[in-house]
């Protein structure tokens, strides 16, 4: 559906990285984690093209912010890394955007009682927030969070405020274990017997990483794809990637905007895997 959202809230969480809350009509509730958006980012031609962003959070939201107790909202977490996420971030309470959700396919959460392990690095902890909320219902969820720095590990508070117990890793050591993510999946993995479901959003490198892991130990993983969108419903195809079974003789490519951005890793082509 597109809608008129009014931002009721848009602050710096990170240096670089902002949270932005707005209203959204009541059917915003059904979206499922791992599902995104489309925004434009100024009623303007310039920027032409809208950006897509993961859903953070939906529900309801309380006294406090502009507009009426009860009103539905939507939240994304984003980076600043160019001229449209730059406009973004310089958008105020009561200023309006142009939304398209929900988009794509989200996760499935697989068996109750399974030990959920969820992966994020960055930006990419945006779908998985929605995700763990759901998870906790009726699971063990662990949250493996990773960055360069402590800078780029987000909204680690309000994982643990829903029952994740949360393990951290940056690449510089600011913050929890110095190294990468991956090691400290795989710390777990052997302390399991490699049981659980892994969930990953992330840079391409992580999540090919969290493929390889899945893979050699057998684990059920999904991962959830970022794409360079122009229309978020499959149409310009300028976000396709390469299936398993991709070759020069059988192409095999995936639609990350309508057939993703969640897909099973095993479904995908990644080197060296």
């Amino acid at each position: 559906m597109q809608f008129t959202a009014m931002i009721l809230n848009n602050a710096e969480v990170s240096p670089g990285y902002w949270r932005m809350r707005m209203t959204a009509p009541p059917e915003i509730l059904t979206a499922r984690p791992g599902q995104f958006v489309m925004v434009r980012v100024n009623p303007s031609i310039d920027p032409l093209i809208r950006r897509p962003f993961g859903v953070f959070d939906v529900g309801m939201h309380q006294p406090g912010y502009t507009g009426a107790a009860g009103q539905p909202y939507l939240e994304i977490l984003y980076r600043v890394v160019g001229k449209g996420t730059g406009m973004l971030s310089s958008l105020h309470e009561t200023d309006l955007l142009d939304i398209i959700a929900p988009l794509g396919s989200g996760f499935d959460s697989g068996p109750a009682g399974e030990e959920k392990l969820i992966v994020g690095g960055g930006v990419g902890l945006a779908p998985l927030y929605l995700l763990a909320k759901e998870l906790v219902k009726d699971s063990p969820v662990r949250l493996f969070a990773g960055g360069r720095s402590k800078d780029d590990v987000l909204c680690i508070t309000e994982f643990e405020r829903l029952g994740v117990e949360c393990y951290t890793a940056t690449e510089d050591g600011s913050l929890g274990e110095c190294g990468l993510v991956t090691k400290v999946l795989e710390s777990r993995l052997d302390a399991t017997g490699n049981q659980g479901r892994i969930f990953a959003c992330g840079p391409h490198g992580m999540l090919q990483a969290v493929a390889g892991i899945a893979a050699r130990r057998q684990v059920p993983c999904q991962v959830s794809l970022e794409g360079y969108m122009a229309c978020g419903v499959g149409a310009c195809l300028g976000c396709v990637c390469e299936g398993a079974g991709h070759s020069a003789d059988t192409p095999d490519y995936r639609c990350v905007c309508s057939e993703g951005p969640v897909f099973e890793a095993a479904e995908l082509k990644w080197e060296g895997v």
